[in-house]
């Protein structure tokens, strides 16, 4: 038989591991009327695919079905940034003066790409997300971080098991500052690592992902919606 005390350990354990899921599980919050920012870079304004084809388009289209009034979203990205790169955008080119109410962060491939020192990359991630998290007054549940996706899978990335390796590493410290600040975590990555056996996934320029993979992107974060009633 259990004893009471080896009981009560293992129900509050179970208790503790709950709530924690309960944090990480954060749901994205969507107001009647949404104003996006993405954050990021290549993946983020969708190179090699037509801009109503990036993914923030087709995740605000998805809303518009949903009988959201969602605007555009703006974009602070460009194709080859590094986290450093978009903290200095956001500096010098961002409107502040513009209010959103919904922020979205991806970004963090090229500075494995270019070979950039691993260390820099979660101080840098914490002053994007605390940054985000400024735009939206704090709100949690309206900032949301999205996996870095595998280019191991493409034609370009050639099945080379060191990218994904470090990117699996990548994204273990954006997953963890996902659950520090209570954010929503949306993993993409599986998605991103069909490329080669569906070639369907990846664009015309054999790296990036295809409208199609965006596409499965926005069916991933769906899920994590708190829509309003």
């Amino acid at each position: 038989m259990f004893s009471k005390n080896r009981f009560r350990g293992w129900m509050c354990a179970i208790l503790i591991a709950c709530l924690n899921i309960q944090l990480f599980a954060q749901v994205i919050s969507i107001e009647p009327e949404i104003h996006m920012l993405a954050l990021g870079d290549s993946y983020t304004i969708g190179e090699s695919v037509e801009r109503t084809e990036r993914w923030p388009h087709q995740f605000v289209d998805e809303l518009k079905r949903e009988g959201i009034v969602a605007h555009d979203p703006d974009y602070m990205a460009t194709t080859g940034w590094t986290t450093r790169d978009l903290l200095t955008g956001i500096a010098g080119q961002l409107n502040t003066d513009k209010d959103y109410n919904l922020v979205s962060i991806l970004i963090g491939v090229n500075n494995q790409y270019q070979g950039i020192p691993f260390s820099t990359y979660e101080p840098d991630l914490r002053e994007i997300i605390e940054f985000a998290l400024s735009l939206v007054d704090g709100d949690s549940s309206k900032v949301f971080i999205l996996s870095i996706p595998d280019y191991a899978f493409t034609p370009f990335g050639q099945g080379k098991e060191n990218i994904s390796r470090e990117l699996d590493a990548y994204n273990a410290v954006n997953k963890r500052l996902a659950r520090e600040y209570h954010l929503a975590w949306v993993d993409v990555t599986p998605q991103s690592r069909k490329g080669l056996e569906n070639p369907k996934l990846v664009a015309e320029d054999g790296l990036h992902p295809s409208a199609k993979q965006y596409a499965l992107w926005v069916r991933e974060i769906r899920p994590l919606l708190a829509l309003p009633e």
